[in-house]
């Protein structure tokens, strides 16, 4: 039956599952969800995610959504190919456990806020809230105070490789880095680099493609 990723190539959620896909060399079907129609709060697509959200994932049997959940998925069952993505004990695995929550917990949902207010709206002609701006501003500079400790120890968040710790940052870290916020980043030496290595990956490079081809 093969893969389907279902989702639109503007979600950010879609394009980490995307990513993923490509780092592990896998041949799938992108099927694109109309949003603008509301398909995906409507049949077909509500039976793969009963929240009406992009992304989800068919693989065979297997029915996912929600994107980290989805990433996580393609790592361990696809272990045997391309990037490892995960560790799979020890140390190395708890430290990949926590920068996870981090991504998700405390970056992504500062990082969405501000890709919203500065790359978003213009997009549907809606003004800029600068209070949300200059709010989840100050929330960056702590943020990325943290990730520069960290990453000042070890190349990736979860140590000298690769994994979803970091691939999980790809979407919102594009858009944001499109503003004037770079500046956080090019101010923080380790984060600026790390920031430039990920997005340097080809699977990434893949997934922004999608966006010209629909």
């Amino acid at each position: 039956m093969g893969i389907k990723i279902h989702g639109s190539p503007m979600s950010t959620a879609t394009l980490r599952v995307v990513a993923a896909a490509h780092e592990k060399d896998l041949d799938f079907e992108f099927v694109t969800v109309d949003m603008k129609s509301g398909a995906h709060k409507q049949e077909p697509f509500i039976s793969l995610n009963p929240f009406g959200q992009v992304p989800a994932l068919e693989d065979g049997d297997v029915k996912l959504f929600e994107s980290r959940a989805i990433t996580k998925y393609i790592a361990y069952n696809y272990e045997g190919k391309g990037t490892p993505l995960v560790y799979n004990k020890g140390k190395e695995m708890a430290d990949l456990a926590v920068w996870m929550e981090v991504e998700a917990h405390q970056f992504d949902p500062v990082a969405s806020k501000l890709a919203w207010e500065l790359v978003y709206k213009s997009m549907f002609g809606l003004q800029t809230d600068n209070a949300v701006v200059e709010e989840n501003e100050a929330k960056l500079v702590k943020i990325l105070d943290v990730y520069e400790a960290r990453l000042s120890k070890s190349k990736y968040l979860a140590g000298d490789s690769f994994t979803l710790a970091d691939l999980h940052h790809l979407p919102t870290l594009h858009y944001v880095l499109g503003t004037k916020e770079k500046k956080l980043f090019d101010e923080r030496p380790h984060v600026s680099a790390w920031s430039k290595d990920i997005l340097a990956r080809p699977s990434w490079g893949k997934s922004l493609a999608l966006q010209k081809q629909t």
